[in-house]
């Protein structure tokens, strides 16, 4: 009897005895239909190491949007799963998102051919669309906002298989959000497409890595004026929309000669309330929300533009935001950004599969080498680096202080964690940090933060009001929709 672990979609009595005929259950994963086995036999069958997963709501083998539905939350990392259905159909085109491994339950012909005819099938595609990345495709690029200063810029991008990306509003329930945010996840990357990217008269190349990821890190033929540029990208093998070569244009700023310091912010439970320090929390607030309806820290637009003003109120110091939220989310969290009115600056992401979204394995050295590489960029400036206790920020910006001790200006961390073991740690980060003469600031709100930035001369006293009047504004709206 053949070992798996291929996951297995069972949607009836038959199905399941099927299976059970022809494959050892010890080493599989099931989702099952709720009432198609006893508690009995579901308990039996964990006892041999079987995963077996009861879904909420039935899923009816003969209606294939709820056999899509039901694919959106079972099938694996690599995208393959053993369905049954009703009656045996076509084999679905090498373009499609969701592709079962077979098309039906067939006791005539053994499962082990089937699975190895699926599994062909299936690289044979995926091998396919690598050669031919831009062959009967329709391709969709997202250029991420990039930064430069008068002599470098770096801009990056992924190009994927255009999904259905709809945009999201107010009104949008609970499971829409979900699916939204899902389709997000699962985009399928474009692997090993060749990317031209034209500035300033030279051009550069690269190829999209094994997520549909690109970057360009370049000199430019001439000094930059500070403000925002554009770089045209190119990707020769694919086709745009008109049928001819497929482009795109990404943007970069060069940071202001007025701008006295920079700005690094987190934004999970920084700028945006998610729960982090809570893994199943933070799921179903972005199950249940969107941008439209997801709300900053009370305060954080005015101190952040505060920030941004300086104390002069024109100085136009830059913002960059790093965070663990996997580039999945690039959009929304830009998105949000404009419609609270918080300034916009380069999201320097993480790179992350859908089943990867809740660890935090390499949250640290992911935000060291994001900061290393802008402090590189800006070597002249003096940082403020904001974040929260939830996590690791407080050790990371502790790190960077170690570094590069000239480098940083201020550190504000918001307290979002009241274990007392936390609040010592933080203790003995405070006392280290000072001891070079920079300042870890534990704060419970951005008034607090905006007050004493004030009194350090980082922002003007005027703006004090506005940040108060901010804070007050967000006490009195509406809060975020909850709820499936």
């Amino acid at each position: 009897m053949p070992a798996t672990s291929l996951p297995f979609l069972v949607l009836s009595r038959a199905g399941f005895d099927d299976i059970a005929a022809r494959v050892d259950l010890g080493k599989a994963s099931l989702f099952l239909n709720p009432g198609l086995l006893t508690e009995t036999e579901i308990a039996r069958l964990r006892e041999r190491g079987t995963a077996v997963h009861v879904m909420a709501t039935t899923v009816d083998p003969s209606k294939a949007q709820d056999v899509q539905q039901a694919l959106l939350l079972t099938r694996n990392e690599a995208g393959g799963i053993w369905v049954e259905r009703s009656a045996p159909r076509s084999v679905p085109a090498a373009t499609d998102q969701l592709r079962p491994l077979d098309t039906g339950v067939v006791p005539a012909t053994p499962l082990r051919r089937r699975l190895a005819h699926g599994a062909g099938a299936l690289a044979g595609a995926a091998l396919a669309r690598l050669r031919t990345p831009g062959r009967g495709r329709r391709l969709m690029v997202l250029p991420y906002l990039g930064f430069g200063n008068i002599g470098r810029v770096w801009v990056k991008g992924r190009l994927l298989d255009e999904a259905d990306f709809r945009e999201q509003d107010s009104a949008d329930s609970g499971w829409q959000n979900l699916v939204a945010l899902y389709r997000r996840l699962e985009s399928d990357e474009v692997a090993g497409a060749r990317v031209l990217a034209h500035f300033g008269g030279a051009t550069h190349a690269t190829e999209t890595d094994g997520g549909g990821y690109f970057a360009f890190d370049f000199v430019p033929p001439a000094p930059l004026a500070h403000g925002w540029h554009e770089v045209e990208l190119e990707f020769p093998d694919s086709a745009g929309p008109d049928g001819g070569r497929l482009r795109a244009r990404a943007g970069f700023k060069v940071v202001a000669p007025g701008a006295r310091f920079g700005i690094i912010s987190d934004i999970d439970d920084t700028v945006l309330w998610t729960n982090v320090t809570n893994k199943l929390n933070m799921a179903l607030m972005l199950a249940r929300s969107n941008h439209h309806t997801r709300k900053p820290f009370k305060g954080v637009a005015g101190f952040y533009r505060a920030l941004r003003d300086g104390a002069g109120g024109n100085e136009d110091n830059p913002l960059f935001y790093v965070s663990s939220s996997p580039w999945h989310l690039y959009g929304p969290l830009v998105e949000f950004l404009k419609l609270q009115d918080i300034p916009l600056g380069p999201l320097l992401l993480r790179e992350l599969s859908v089943r990867q979204v809740l660890k935090i394995g390499e949250h640290g050295s992911h935000k060291l080498e994001q900061i290393e590489r802008i402090l590189g960029f800006y070597p002249e400036l003096q940082f403020v680096l904001i974040g929260d206790s939830g996590e690791q920020d407080p050790e990371i910006y502790t790190e960077i202080v170690r570094r590069h001790p000239q480098a940083v200006r201020m550190i504000y961390i918001r307290n979002v964690n009241p274990d007392p073991a936390r609040i010592d740690a933080l203790d003995g980060l405070i006392a280290e940090v000072s001891a070079t003469g920079v300042q870890l600031v534990l704060s419970p709100d951005s008034v607090f933060a905006a007050a004493h930035a004030a009194a350090e001369g980082l922002i003007a006293v005027d703006r004090l009001a506005q940040v108060r009047s901010d804070k007050r504004e967000d006490d009195l709206a509406p809060p975020t929709k909850a709820g499936l």
